[in-house]
């Protein structure tokens, strides 16, 4: 086993037998999105798509969560830290921008990458982690978790491809429910929409989606992106195109009262009260 520096520990990652096993590890935070981990991420698929030695990438979390998004202890303000001023706010052109090339640096590369990537999901995604997880080519979860779009509960439309691969995935109609109402979605019922590929129970899911990516990385790896590529223009419309559309409803609904309101309300435990 060849372990790949990160440049943190909230991203370990390690190279067996042509598998590069990604793991998020802020166990602690349920493997939160953030300031170091996220760049981290970026970063390392960048290296492992060069890295002649990795057929496939395998991508789970520490503990008993996959990802539960961005942080939300650091959303609905821009105090700056300490003693420090406030942070002047970018135009919504300017965040627009930013938000973009931050999701085709992850999730967009994820899913051009030439190369197969199982996610191994022992606990939650929800959010953008939940993004991140349909950004892979296969999924495995443990059979006694849930996902959640999550992104109604804190006042924000959602990014990082959330609805381009819900609704290839299930369709419009359920797509809409599961991003408006929020709710969990059981590992049963995740299977049954074709959410995940396999769940299996949490005990044998690492070797699980190990053996599948195992499968994946001995295979003929030139045809197995060459499939991947298929698939990926037979379903597209343009996820560029819908990654543009969802920064600036991200972007935008940042700015409203609504998020902050309950960014405070998640914080302190209780049921947000919106003005209307």
């Amino acid at each position: 086993m060849t372990t790949i520096d990160t440049g943190t520990n909230e991203l370990l990652c390690d190279l067996e037998a042509g598998v590069a096993t990604v793991t998020l590890n802020k166990p602690e935070k349920r493997n939160a999105l953030g300031d170091i981990l996220t760049p981290a991420l970026r970063s390392i698929l960048l290296a492992l798509e060069a890295d002649e030695r990795c057929g496939a990438i395998l991508l789970t979390g520490a503990g008993r969560a996959f990802c539960a998004g961005g942080d939300v202890s650091g959303m609905g303000s821009n105090r700056g830290k300490g003693d420090e001023a406030p942070k002047a706010s970018p135009t919504v052109d300017e965040a627009v921008a930013s938000l973009i090339e931050k999701q085709e640096s992850l999730t967009l590369r994820m899913a051009e990458l030439d190369k197969p990537i199982v996610a191994a999901l022992p606990g939650p995604a929800a959010g953008a982690g939940l993004s991140i997880a349909l950004a892979a080519d296969l999924r495995v979860m443990a059979d006694d978790t849930f996902v959640t779009t999550a992104f109604r509960r804190i006042g924000l439309s959602g990014d990082y491809g959330s609805s381009w691969f819900l609704t290839r995935l299930v369709g419009p109609a359920v797509a809409k429910e599961l991003l408006m109402t929020g709710r969990r979605i059981t590992a049963e019922e995740c299977l049954k929409l074709g959410i995940v590929n396999r769940i299996v129970p949490f005990d044998d899911l690492a070797t699980e989606a190990r053996g599948l990516a195992l499968e994946l990385a001995n295979g003929p790896r030139a045809a197995l992106g060459y499939m991947k590529r298929n698939v990926n223009r037979a379903v597209l419309g343009s996820l560029r195109e819908s990654l543009a559309v969802e920064a600036e409803g991200m972007v935008r609904s940042v700015r409203t009262a609504d998020h902050k309101e309950a960014v405070r309300a998640f914080m302190e435990k209780r049921e947000p009260q919106f003005n209307r």
